[in-house]
C-alpha cells in the first residue's frame, strides 16, 4: 500500500516539476516576460527609482473616510506571502540540482518577471470589489471572471487551489520542528502556541497580518543580510573564481563534482527558472488577492510596488541564500534538503546556530504563514460567505495539528501541484487581458 501511494506521489510530483513547471509553466511566464517587458517599453528598469521612491512614501496613504489598508502594511503583508523556508529552501535546491549558473537565472527571470507580477496586481485591483468589512476583495478569482465569462467554474477552481496553498503545513512544521528539537520542548505545547499566534493574526484581517509583517520582515531582512555578509567577508577570497564559475556554468551546465550529481545547460535553465517564479510568486496569485485590499485608488502606483518586493526577495533573500551555499562549498555536500544547507552555510561562521535557528526561522515563516492563511480565508469566502471561511479554518487547524504529528509528505504532493496549476490558470487569464493592463507611472 505504501510503495503503490509512493509511486502515485512521485507520478505527481513529475507531473507538477516537469510538465506544469518544467514546460507549460515556463513557456506561459517566458512568453508573459517578453511580451509585458516589450509592451511596458521595460517599465522595471525604466521606472525603477519611481518605484523606490514610491515605496519610501507608501506610509503616507490617507485613512480618512477611506476603505482599505494603508499602502506600507499591504506592502509588507505581500512581502510576508513571497519571501518564506520554503522559498530559501527552493533557491538552495536550485543550486544543488542546476549547478552554481543557476543563481544567474533566478536573478535575471526574478528581476524581468517583475512585470508578470505588477500585471498580476494591476488586474487584481482593477477588478476588485468591495466588501462587508471595510475593505476590498480582489485577485485571480475576480480577473478569470473577466477573462474567462464563460468559464464560471474557474473562479471556483482558483479558489479552491488557493485554499489547499494557504495552509502552508511546510512552514508550519519546519518552525514547530526547530524549536522542539533545539530546545526539547514538549510537542504539544509548541504545535497549540503557535497555531493560536497564527490564528489570532488571521482573524485581524490583513491589518493585523500587514501589522505583524511590517515589524517582523525588516527584522529579519537586516539580520539576514547581516549574516550573509560576515560570512562572505570570511570567504570573501572564494568570489572571483566563484562568479567566473557562476556565468560560465550558466550557459554550459556543470560537470558533476563531489557529491553533485551534474547538470546540463537545459537543467541549470529550467532550475533556475522554476525557482524563480515560485520564489517571487510569480502566477500564483497570492500578492493579487492581498494587495487588492490597499485603501489607495493608484493601481498603477501600487501595482508598482510589487516590483520592489521582487527586488527585496530577489536580491536580498535569494541572492544571500544561493552564495551563502556556494562560497561555503555546502552545495556540494550529500544534503538533498535546502533548508539544511543554509543551515550548515551559516555553521560554518556561527557555531551556536541550533540555538538561533527557531527564532530566525520564526521570523521568516510567521509572516509567510499568517499572509498565506489570509489568503485562504478570503478564497474560501468567496466561495461561501458564510459557511466557507469556517469551514476552511477547521480544515487549517486540523492539517497544521494533524500534520505536526505525522509525515507531511503526501499533503505536500497537493499543496505543490495546487501551487502549479495556479500558475497555469493565472498566467492564461493575463495574456487573455493583456491589453487591459496599464503601464503609466
Amino acid at each position: 500500500m505504501i510503495t503503490y501511494l509512493e509511486k502515485i506521489g512521485s507520478a505527481i510530483l513529475y507531473f507538477n516539476n516537469e510538465i506544469l513547471w518544467g514546460y507549460i509553466g515556463l513557456f506561459l511566464i517566458l512568453s508573459s516576460i517578453f511580451y509585458l517587458t516589450f509592451r511596458s517599453k521595460f517599465m522595471v528598469i525604466r521606472d525603477f527609482p519611481k518605484i523606490f521612491r514610491y515605496f519610501l512614501t507608501s506610509s503616507r496613504t490617507p485613512k480618512e473616510n477611506r476603505f482599505g489598508t494603508s499602502s506600507l502594511k499591504v506592502f509588507f503583508a505581500s512581502l510576508g506571502g513571497c519571501i518564506g523556508i520554503g522559498n530559501l529552501a527552493t533557491v538552495a535546491m536550485a543550486i544543488k540540482l542546476g549547478g552554481p549558473g543557476a543563481l544567474f537565472w533566478v536573478c535575471l527571470v526574478s528581476f524581468l518577471g517583475a512585470i508578470v507580477k505588477y500585471a498580476e496586481i494591476f488586474l487584481g485591483l482593477k477588478f476588485r470589489v468591495r466588501n462587508a468589512f471595510r475593505g476590498y476583495d480582489g485577485g485571480p478569482m475576480y480577473f478569470l471572471q473577466k477573462a474567462f465569462p464563460k468559464l464560471s467554474f474557474l473562479p471556483v477552481l482558483s479558489c479552491i487551489f488557493l485554499c489547499v496553498y494557504g495552509v502552508d503545513i511546510y512552514m508550519f512544521s519546519v518552525v514547530k520542528t526547530s524549536f522542539v528539537h533545539n530546545f526539547s520542548l514538549p510537542t504539544t505545547p509548541v504545535v497549540l502556541t503557535l497555531l493560536g499566534l497564527v490564528l489570532a493574526s488571521v482573524l485581524g484581517g490583513v491589518e493585523r497580518v500587514g501589522g505583524v509583517s511590517t515589524v517582523l520582515l525588516p527584522i529579519f531582512l537586516v539580520l539576514y543580510t547581516a549574516l550573509s555578509l560576515w560570512v562572505f567577508v570570511e570567504y570573501r577570497d572564494v568570489f572571483p573564481g566563484l562568479l567566473k564559475t557562476i556565468f560560465i556554468s550558466a550557459f554550459t551546465g556543470h560537470g558533476a563534482v563531489g557529491g553533485f550529481v551534474g547538470s546540463t545547460f537545459i537543467l541549470t535553465l529550467s532550475k533556475g527558472l522554476s525557482s524563480a517564479a515560485y520564489a517571487s510568486d510569480i502566477g500564483v496569485g497570492f500578492a493579487s488577492v492581498l494587495q487588492s485590499e490597499v485603501a489607495s485608488d493608484d493601481i498603477q502606483k501600487q501595482a508598482s510596488l510589487s516590483i520592489f518586493v521582487v527586488f527585496l526577495n530577489t536580491f536580498i533573500v535569494c541572492l544571500c541564500s544561493m552564495l551563502l551555499i556556494l562560497v561555503t562549498n555546502v552545495w556540494q555536500l550529500p544534503i538533498m534538503d535546502g533548508g539544511l544547507l543554509i543551515q550548515k552555510a551559516l555553521t560554518t561562521s556561527f557555531k551556536n546556530m541550533s540555538y538561533f535557528m527557531p527564532f530566525f526561522l520564526f521570523l521568516v515563516g510567521y509572516p509567510s504563514l499568517i499572509s498565506s492563511l489570509l489568503v485562504g480565508v478570503k478564497a474560501a469566502r468567496f466561495i461561501h460567505k458564510k459557511w466557507g471561511p469556517r469551514l476552511y479554518y477547521l480544515y487549517a487547524i486540523l492539517s497544521f495539528v494533524v500534520f505536526s504529528y505525522f509525515s507531511s509528505y503526501y499533503a505536500l504532493i497537493f499543496l505543490v501541484l495546487a501551487g502549479g496549476l495556479l500558475n497555469v490558470i493565472n498566467m492564461t487569464a493575463i495574456l487573455k487581458l493583456r491589453r487591459s493592463i496599464d503601464f503609466t507611472l
